[in-house]
């Protein structure tokens, strides 16, 4: 179903965009998605979390974007990237989602609520960039609830998971990398309890995730 193929793009690049940013683009659209059929433990999994000034993706701000690497299973902090999107101009912010499109590749992106996360980026690519940005998600806020049913069988905040498997909530604030960190250790627990559940490809991860989210959805 999901096999080799390209991410879509839109009508083409914006026209504006500096050569270098045009040129690092296109080498990132024109890359092929590995297949989906590989173990989690063979998988280079890219967690997203994002930062905007409001809740609403189509009137609100982008502010920052942090990704991190997940490889076989284990967490590469020093395989991060930070995009702070409040101080630099149209081209900086191009410049930057370029570098960000880059470090993730065509990997898998995991977040938590991917809704509200991928729209965010969705708009701010297809503005900046002049891409249509189809990653393939898996959301961690539907998936927790089917793989630890025994801590939660429905959705909860993500502070809630933290205190359910007794992980540091903190104080105050978290920061997109912060939040980043703690995200990555999640999926990290849910990969080894995926596996035993027999839910042992990318695939059958991004299959587990949509259906856990249209049956809690439905109910």
């Amino acid at each position: 179903m999901f096999g080799i193929k390209k991410f879509l793009f839109g009508d083409g690049l914006n026209e504006n965009l500096p050569p270098d940013v045009k040129s690092a683009v296109s080498a990132w659209l024109v890359q092929e998605a590995a297949g989906l059929e590989s173990s989690h433990f063979l998988t280079r999994y890219v967690v997203v979390d994002i930062a905007s000034d409001g809740m609403n993706p189509d009137s609100d701000r982008l502010t920052g974007i942090a990704a991190t690497v997940v490889h076989q299973g284990i967490v590469s902090p020093e395989q991060s990237i930070y995009v702070d999107l409040t101080t630099a101009d149209e081209t900086g912010q191009a410049r930057q989602l370029a570098a960000f499109l880059n470090f993730i590749g065509k990997s898998p992106l995991v977040s938590y609520h991917v809704a509200f996360v991928s729209a965010f980026l969705e708009n701010l690519l297809k503005k900046r960039l002049g891409i249509a940005f189809a990653a393939r998600w898996v959301d961690l806020a539907w998936l927790l609830p089917a793989m630890f049913g025994e801590k939660s069988h429905k959705p909860m905040p993500l502070d809630d998971w933290l205190v359910a498997f007794g992980l540091d909530v903190g104080e105050g604030r978290r920061s997109p990398s912060e939040n980043n960190m703690i995200l990555a250790r999640l999926l990290q627990m849910l990969v080894v309890r995926a596996h035993a559940k027999g839910v042992d490809s990318v695939e059958a991860l991004i299959e587990e995730s949509k259906a856990s989210s249209h049956l809690r959805r439905t109910r």
